[in-house]
């Protein structure tokens, strides 16, 4: 039994060798390029037409379309004069010498009978000669007609190999009748396009990242050298550029923590689990108390369950951000409200609050990196919170959207997909809210 189904086993692999060998092998006789390909394809395909064709023809023409031919009848006095049409194979009447007639019927049929073959093998022969003629023009006029097709194609290929990052503002720009290859180079165009965007955003981004990262490395510098040059320095001096030092490698610690934030964001989320959005601002909320009081801001939250798909821990940074965003950039005795709703079969995350006119052309830009409403120096902010959200929001496939209130502060909307299963909304985990909401 055993030694059965090895033996199975191992026709099956030879089996299954020798089929990757065939395709392997017709791979290898396919040829490499799309010309040829097309060349072939529209040759053979007027060779079938044609064969095809001269075939119907051929069929149609050896059809028999009757079976009459002309008799003699042999007079007694021994001249031939013609008699009626007559069948072949019937009677030819009274009075005709039957064994002659017969034998004119015969011979006339024979004779009928090669000359049909004749014609037939004549123009079987002239068929294939036409057909040898036509497959050469075919495979010529398919040459020919396969490079005018590819034509617009070596034109694409040859415009994208010009642009580099150097020229990537360069475009296509095929003019011409709407038709795949335009709607092929306008998609190219398209990704050029956002290709552009996000290396000048990069560019930016590098730029502001190093010229953050210079200013405190700068100051560093100074403070060490101070130390070193001065001899009469005491212990005092000492510490208190140390404490210095201190803050300022605590301000670069975070300016590093909130770019790998940001570059974790922008490359998006390996696993997702169900995460309600009301449970995590109540559980920011538990942590900005004490923050937002300091400023002497008052927040309010509104929210319902509302489940999504996310990451635990970045959709608490998004909140996280916003919250304290909306309480440091507010005014004396400001508030900040938070609202989660359920719309459409979408989670609407909103934070607003009071605060100075933003202009509303400024509203965008705050959305960008390193960029602040107003620069101050060791505030502990680097212009990054908000590009954080952004980046979080557009993981989580989240539409955000931001303007600027004319009394003065900012909205922000964050529209997460509500995470459906089995039909039913997820509603949260009751037992989950009323813990957090006991702390």
């Amino acid at each position: 039994m055993a030694t059965t189904l090895v033996t199975r086993a191992r026709a099956r692999l030879r089996r299954s060798a020798a089929v990757v060998r065939g395709r392997a092998l017709i791979r290898g006789l396919m040829p490499r390029r799309a010309r040829v390909r097309f060349a072939m394809l529209f040759g053979l395909l007027f060779i079938a037409s044609g064969a095809v064709l001269l075939g119907i023809t051929y069929l149609l023409v050896n059809r028999p379309t009757h079976n009459v031919v002309t008799a003699f009848h042999v007079a007694p006095q021994g001249g031939a004069q013609p008699q009626t049409i007559i069948r072949p194979g019937s009677d030819p009447g009274s009075g005709a010498p039957p064994d002659v007639t017969d034998w004119l019927n015969d011979q006339l049929s024979k004779q009928t009978a090669k000359m049909h073959d004749a014609q037939m093998h004549e123009l079987l022969v002239q068929s294939g000669i036409a057909l040898t003629i036509m497959a050469a023009i075919s495979v010529v006029l398919s040459w020919l007609l396969a490079r005018r097709v590819l034509q617009p194609m070596r034109t694409l290929t040859a415009g994208i190999c010009r642009i580099s990052a150097s020229n990537v503002h360069e475009r296509l720009a095929v003019e011409g009748p709407r038709d795949e290859v335009s709607e092929l180079a306008d998609s190219v165009d398209g990704l050029l396009e956002r290709l552009e965007a996000a290396l000048e955003s990069h560019k930016r981004f590098v730029a502001n990242a190093a010229h953050e990262l210079r200013t405190p490395l700068t100051v560093e510098r100074a403070l060490l050298e101070e130390s070193l040059l001065d001899r009469d320095a005491t212990v005092e001096a000492f510490r208190e550029n140390f404490e210095r030092l201190l803050r300022i490698s605590t301000h670069q610690g975070a300016l590093l923590e909130s770019l790998l934030t940001l570059a974790v964001s922008e490359r998006g989320m390996d696993r997702t689990e169900p995460v309600d959005l009301a449970e995590v601002i109540e559980s920011v909320l538990l942590t900005q108390v004490p923050e937002t009081q300091r400023h002497g801001v008052r927040i309010t939250d509104r929210t319902e369950p509302a489940t999504v798909a996310g990451d635990t821990a970045l959709l608490e940074r998004l909140v996280a951000n916003l919250t304290h965003n909306a309480a440091y950039y507010n005014v004396p005795d400001g508030s900040v409200d938070i609202t989660v709703r359920r719309h459409d079969r979408r989670a609407v995350l909103t934070v607003s609050n009071t605060g100075p006119e933003v202009p509303k052309d400024r509203v965008d830009q705050l959305f960008e990196p390193f960029q602040r409403m107003h620069r101050t120096a060791g505030d502990g902010h680097h212009g990054l919170g908000l590009s954080i959200v952004r980046a979080i929001a557009s993981a989580h496939d989240a539409t955000l959207t931001a303007h600027a209130r004319p009394e003065g502060g900012l909205v922000v909307d964050i529209s997460f997909p509500l995470l459906v299963k089995g039909g039913e909304r997820y509603e949260g985990r009751p037992e989950t809210r009323a813990a957090i909401a006991s702390k």
